[in-house]
């Protein structure tokens, strides 16, 4: 079925993106893809793909088995019904293989900010928290609450993990990242970092004591398949 190239009339339509507006841009971005790339690969108009992701509107399933096609994803995972299930689900590719990536690899992954976990040991036992991450130079910095586990590990050696999963294509990396936690107590350095932060934490709540972990060795492997 052929996707109508022509915009929707926004007469009536209701205002204001909808979640798979947001998703579907956010794996647009992600895969590095402009809305004329997309609409290409799917057979529509650009028009009609900004459309879909400003508006609040409905496509048929024809149309999102176009869109999930040309973003490498699923309709599933464009319309949040795997939100509450773990990643992963799909079965792995028969000749998947494992790549190790090199320190510059691992480093272009992390990015300048994302979400990452920090793992600690402490008198309770392991942990490992997700935390919004920035990445500082050859550091990476994130926010926590001032008492909280995470705090208590200044001083420390942690380990920090960041990882991605496609399902779609049933590939992944991961990056790994150890070396010692520190606080930030410097008044100019909390105020760059905060200038520097993309995001407020997304758990909410008081969580202003900056933390710094400097690698002192980094790791990442890649699912690849043919």
């Amino acid at each position: 079925m052929a996707v109508n190239r022509s915009e929707p009339s926004s007469a009536g339509a209701p205002a204001g993106r909808s979640d798979l507006g947001r998703r579907m841009a956010a794996r647009r971005e992600a895969l590095g893809l402009s809305r004329e790339e997309v609409a290409d690969r799917c057979g529509a108009a650009p028009s009609y793909i900004a459309y879909l992701e400003e508006r609040a509107a409905a496509p048929g399933r024809g149309v999102l088995l176009r869109i999930a096609g040309a973003l490498h994803t699923s309709v599933a995972e464009l319309s949040g019904t795997t939100v509450d299930l773990p990643p992963g689900r799909a079965a792995a590719a028969r000749d998947a293989e494992l790549v190790s990536l090199d320190e510059p690899e691992c480093r272009r992954l992390l990015s300048t900010h994302g979400v990452g976990r920090v793992a600690t040991y402490n008198a309770r036992g392991p942990a490992v928290v997700p935390v919004n991450y920035v990445v500082t130079g050859s550091g990476i910095a994130f926010r926590t609450s001032e008492h909280g586990a995470l705090a208590a590990a200044a001083g420390t050696e942690v380990a920090f993990e960041v990882d991605h999963i496609d399902d779609a294509m049933r590939q992944g990396w991961s990056v790994l990242a150890v070396g010692r936690a520190e606080s930030v107590t410097e008044d100019t350095t909390v105020r760059r970092l905060d200038d520097l932060a993309r995001s407020l934490p997304w758990a909410g709540g008081h969580r202003s004591h900056w933390m710094t972990v400097t690698p002192q060795k980094i790791t990442g492997r890649r699912i690849e398949h043919g």
